[in-house]
């Protein structure tokens, strides 16, 4: 079993049942839906896809909504594009309609339409992903006068942003306000927020989504050059459920080459928080249209691995590519070498560790039986699946189950690295529980009599958060 999770987009490659479930049985743990794309309709459809594959293969799997945010494009030009030479003057006019095809090699639309408040003369600016690079010369009311720096082909809606951030645009637009809605009515386990800049854009999105009646664990997508100062950055993991090292727009605000330091911090608070990461954007761009990687990105994903990441995303590569199976199949691969290289050490994250709470003592407890037991598994009896959460935040190599009666719960555990999620129902008498434990391990292939199981409950049973217990059995002997 990998211990780290592949979360894959759906898409026009990736939309039938059958492929889906292909996509499962390759190693996907997570489907994500990109609302950035396609009707509520579509993502309902989507949804119920993916949880009839799920039901087909035997398997629990997570579904995440993406929200859009506040993505700052350009509007549409007459012929879907234009070329923007270099040295030559480019004007960004919030007052033109940005829906009609009216933009041109000298004048471009706004979906942002307060863009000439946030810049100033000497701000960079850059579209499609810093493929095209604009030097603001002056701002006159609703025209920002710029000049071509780094030319190329501009076409319809790509995105804007401002080198070293600032850009005031909330980070939950109308838009989003209608697809926390959606997410909620098709049942999303998590919900990815875009360009949250602080704590409270966070916290503001946890209200909406509760006020649409959801429980969706949220994501923190990082991706704005205001949200990796460090104080700010822990401010958003505490007030998230997880981050996602969101490398695309990041890079284009702070520049690439201070990314992959980034992704190594980013991962390491989330991960010393207690809180989930997901690292995302060209991990396999070039599966797309090839069918195999390149050395740079198998490189790429390893190293995400072994900095500790919960899981690797897949974007376009499953959602349009040609090979979404292959590029599973590729991804799983690589991250199971990866895993094997690692050297566990998890003595040495115990120093100094103080614990506050009894269920995080009995987890870390049981990390540390399992791992100098050589135990075969650990099996967690969780209604909500917080013990298995926090047992992931550390490697000792020893594969965790998450054993709930919870759908919900299963779904989640889905997400963290090195947890199998396996739905047991099991009753309020603790025997009788530890020993629909050993039955569901038995069930998966994962121990035979004599192996040693490290088990944890709750008593009373049946409590969320009540873990306090930790048990070591030998299979088949009595309990």
């Amino acid at each position: 079993m990998k211990a780290t999770k592949i979360v894959a987009t759906l898409g026009p490659a990736s939309d039938s049942v059958n492929i889906i479930v292909a996509l499962i049985e390759a190693g996907a743990d997570v489907f994500r839906l990109n609302f950035s794309h396609g009707a509520p309709e579509d993502h309902a459809a989507r949804a119920a896809r993916v949880r009839e594959a799920a039901t087909r293969v035997g398997r629990e799997v997570a579904i995440m909504g993406d929200l859009q945010g506040p993505k700052i494009r350009v509007g549409k030009f007459d012929g879907g594009k234009a070329m923007l030479e270099l040295g030559a003057a480019f004007v960004l006019d919030a007052a033109l309609d940005n829906k009609a095809p009216i933009s041109n090699a000298q004048t471009a639309s706004l979906d942002y339409k307060e863009l000439p408040r946030d810049v100033r003369a000497g701000d960079t600016l850059l579209l499609n992903d810093g493929m095209i690079q604009l030097k603001v010369v002056r701002v006159d009311g609703s025209k920002i006068h710029t000049l071509v720096e780094l030319g190329g082909e501009l076409s319809n809606n790509k995105g804007i942003n401002k080198m070293g951030g600032g850009l005031t645009a909330p980070a939950l637009t109308a838009k989003d306000l209608a697809d926390v809605k959606t997410a909620v009515e098709i049942g999303c386990d998590y919900l990815a927020v875009s360009f949250p800049k602080n704590a409270a854009d966070m916290q503001t999105a946890r209200t909406v989504l509760a006020a649409a009646g959801g429980k969706a664990r949220l994501i923190a997508k990082i991706e704005r050059a205001e949200a990796i100062i460090p104080d700010t950055l822990d401010e958003i993991i505490d007030a998230s459920d997880g981050i996602m090292v969101a490398r695309g727009d990041l890079a284009v605000e702070v520049g690439n080459a201070a990314v992959p330091a980034l992704q190594k911090r980013m991962i390491k608070r989330a991960r010393d928080k207690n809180k989930l990461v997901i690292t995302a954007t060209q991990m396999m761009e070039s599966m797309i249209t090839a069918p195999v990687p390149t050395r740079a990105e198998v490189s790429d994903v390893a190293n995400a691995v072994l900095d500790g990441t919960d899981a690797v995303m897949l974007s376009a590569e499953s959602a349009t590519g040609k090979y979404p199976i292959e590029t599973v199949k590729t991804m799983s691969a690589i991250v199971a070498a990866a895993e094997r290289s690692q050297v566990y050490e998890l003595d040495r994250d115990f120093i100094n560790q103080q614990f506050v709470r009894v269920d995080q003592a009995i987890a870390m407890a049981a990390l540390f039986t399992a791992f100098h037991l050589n135990a075969k598994a650990i099996a967690a009896l969780s209604q909500s699946g917080s013990t298995a959460l926090w047992m992931s935040r550390h490697d000792s190599g020893v594969p965790i189950y998450a054993l709930t009666p919870e759908v919900a719960a299963a779904r989640r555990a889905a997400l963290y690295r090195g947890v199998r999620p396996i739905l047991v129902p099991f009753d309020a008498d603790r025997d009788s529980a530890m020993l629909a434990a050993e039955n569901a391990l038995r069930s998966v292939g994962v121990v035979n009599d004599g192996d040693a199981v490290v088990i944890t409950c709750g008593e009373p049973m049946g409590k969320s958060g009540g873990t306090n217990a930790l048990k070591v059995v030998k299979v088949g002997e009595h309990l």
